[in-house]
């Protein structure tokens, strides 16, 4: 299931991510939320991971500061 989220985290940042970027749309935070979501996943598995990346998304907003937010 991991490889699987993986696979469609990477689809992701080749396909919609780019689109994204060029509608104006950036992530404030490094690494981006989909680069964090894959780590977190790697690290914690599909469940944990999957949560911590929701909870990232949900902070990457217009009001967020953003900056330096690696996985702990």
């Amino acid at each position: 299931m991991k490889k699987i989220l993986i696979k469609i985290i990477i689809l992701y940042k080749k396909t919609l991510s780019k689109l994204f970027s060029k509608m104006g749309f950036h992530c404030k935070y490094y690494p981006t939320c989909s680069e964090y979501t894959m780590q977190a996943i790697e690290k914690y598995g599909c469940i944990k991971g999957g949560y911590y990346g929701a909870k990232r998304i949900i902070r990457c907003n217009p009001f967020a500061k953003g900056g330096y937010d690696p996985l702990k």
